[in-house]
């Protein structure tokens, strides 16, 4: 009589009503803990936070002299760039320096008269021969922007030595330019004039 009693007394317990509520509570607490985490991420306390981009500089680089220039062409045996063995002094900049030679002569009318000038000139880099690659590849966009250059240079400016270093510093910042503008990078120091004739 006991056994049936008890089992009497006792509440008869309702399926799948429970499991409603712990369904319900444990998506909840998901919810609260995803949202913490994201939290704590955002807020960098977990995870790392925010990533610093680290920015690589490509750049042609300068090159000491001694140092191997990876972009250089392979020279032959004993020979440098220019075909003969190449020796870098002790003294001076601690930079090599690598020239290039323009073909051609540029040959434009000066402004507001009926001058010519017509020069040959050479560019100087300290930079990794990447710089060189570039003026090749570039000739044609440099020498129009050389041409203009010249074109807008009055006489008067062609013949004192500083209108001819003036007209120097304007040619190296057309080089640069048009390298800026198509390689992102300019890198020549200086232009040098092998032939300069006024007409």
């Amino acid at each position: 009589m006991s056994d049936k009693s008890d089992k009497e007394d006792k509440p008869k317990k309702k399926k799948g009503g429970g499991m409603i509520i712990k369904i319900v509570g444990a998506v909840a607490l998901l919810g609260v803990g995803a949202g913490g985490v994201f939290g704590l991420v955002a807020a960098g306390i977990i995870g790392g936070g925010t990533h610093e981009v680290v920015k690589v500089d490509n750049n042609p680089k300068l090159v000491r002299k001694g140092e191997e220039d990876p972009y250089a062409p392979v020279a032959k045996e004993g020979e440098g760039e220019g075909g003969a063995g190449e020796t870098d002094g002790e003294g001076g900049s601690e930079f090599r320096t690598v020239y290039y030679n323009f073909a051609e002569d540029f040959t434009s009318n000066l402004k507001n008269t009926d001058a010519l000038l017509q020069v040959n000139i050479s560019a100087s880099t300290r930079r990794d021969y990447r710089v060189v690659l570039w003026m090749k590849k570039h000739e044609l966009a440099i020498r129009s922007a050389l041409l203009i250059a010249i074109a807008d240079t009055p006489e008067e400016e062609v013949i004192s030595p500083e209108g001819k270093a003036r007209l120097q510093k304007r040619l190296t910042a057309a080089i640069n330019k048009v390298l800026t503008e198509n390689e992102g990078f300019g890198g020549v120091d200086n232009v040098y004039f092998k032939t300069f004739i006024v007409q």
